[in-house]
C-alpha cells in the first residue's frame, strides 16, 4: 500500500477509558487504512479488548474521538455502529446453535433489512435473503453445513459460521477478536486463508487481535502493539519484529519467539 493509495477509513485520536483509577486504554493515536488487515497484539491486560470494546460501541470512552468515514461516532450505540459499517467478532462462538448455519446467517441478513423481530418468517419467505445467505456461505466454503445444526459442526467450523454472520452485516469495517484461538494447526490455516483472500478481495478492512504470531505476521500489512493501555509501536511486521521495546515488552528476546 503506497502513500498515494491510503484512504484513511477509521481515525482514533486520543482515546482512553479510565476505570477507578487505571487507565485500561490511555491516549491512543491510530489511522486505519481501507483494504489493509491491521493486527493489535499485546500482552494480558495491554487493553486490547477495551480498545475494540470502544470502537464498537460496547463501551464509552472517557476521553478522546472515533470518526469512521468522516463520521464521528464516538459514544454511538453498537447497533447503530454497526449500521454504518463496522462489526465484531468475539473471542466466544456468537451463534445461534440450535438453529441451521444457513439460518445464522439469514437472522444477520434480516437484522440488515430492519426486519429483525419477525426474521423466521421474512427469511422462510424471502429468496432474496436465502440468496444472500448461500452466496456467503458459498464463499466461505460453508455450503455443505448449510443444513446442519450450528451446535452440532465442529469448533472450527463454528468460527467460520461466526465470521459468515458477521459478514452478512455487510460490513466494511470487521474487528476480529482472537479468530484462530483454540482451533487446532489445520483449522488456523483455514482461517488464516479465507482472511487473507477476503482482504484481498477489496471489500474489506481488518483489525484483528490475535495471540498466534505465525497468524499476525502471517495476515498483518500492519501492526499495533499496546502495552498497559498504550501505543507502543505501530509499523509494519518487520519493524514491529526487530523493534527492542517490543522484544523486551511482548515477544521475548529469543529470535524464535518473533519467528514469523
Amino acid at each position: 500500500m503506497t502513500a498515494a493509495t491510503q484512504d484513511i477509513i477509521l481515525q482514533v485520536t486520543g482515546l482512553g477509558k479510565r476505570f477507578g483509577g487505571v487507565d485500561a486504554v490511555a491516549n491512543v493515536d491510530l489511522d486505519v487504512y481501507r483494504h489493509e488487515t491491521l493486527a493489535i497484539i499485546g500482552p494480558n491486560g495491554a487493553g486490547k479488548t477495551t480498545f475494540y470494546n470502544l470502537l464498537s460501541g460496547r463501551m464509552h470512552p472517557s476521553s478522546g474521538r472515533i470518526v469512521y468515514e468522516g463520521r464521528d461516532i464516538t459514544g454511538m450505540p453498537p447497533h447503530e455502529i454497526s449500521r454504518l459499517g463496522i462489526s465484531r467478532s468475539f473471542q466466544i462462538n456468537n451463534i445461534f446453535e440450535e438453529m441451521t448455519v444457513r439460518e445464522n446467517v439469514e437472522v444477520a441478513v434480516t437484522a440488515l433489512r430492519g426486519e429483525g423481530r419477525r426474521w423466521h418468517n421474512v427469511a422462510s419467505r424471502n429468496r432474496d435473503v436465502q440468496a444472500d445467505a448461500d452466496a456467503l456461505l458459498e464463499r466461505l466454503s460453508l455450503s455443505e453445513l448449510a443444513d446442519q445444526r450450528a451446535g452440532v459442526i465442529s469448533y472450527g467450523d463454528k468460527r467460520l459460521v461466526e465470521i459468515a454472520v458477521v459478514l452478512a452485516t455487510r460490513p466494511k469495517l470487521v474487528l476480529l477478536d482472537e479468530p484462530t484461538a483454540g482451533m487446532t494447526p489445520d483449522e488456523t490455516q483455514r482461517v488464516m486463508q479465507l482472511v487473507k483472500s477476503l482482504g484481498q478481495s477489496g471489500d474489506y478492512t481488518f483489525l484483528i487481535t490475535e495471540h498466534d504470531m505465525n497468524v499476525v505476521f502471517g495476515l498483518a500489512d500492519r501492526i499495533l502493539v499496546m502495552h498497559r493501555g498504550q501505543k507502543l509501536v505501530l509499523g509494519t511486521p518487520e519493524e514491529v519484529r526487530a523493534h527492542p521495546e517490543v522484544r523486551r515488552a511482548y515477544l521475548g528476546t529469543a529470535d524464535e519467539e518473533m519467528a514469523p
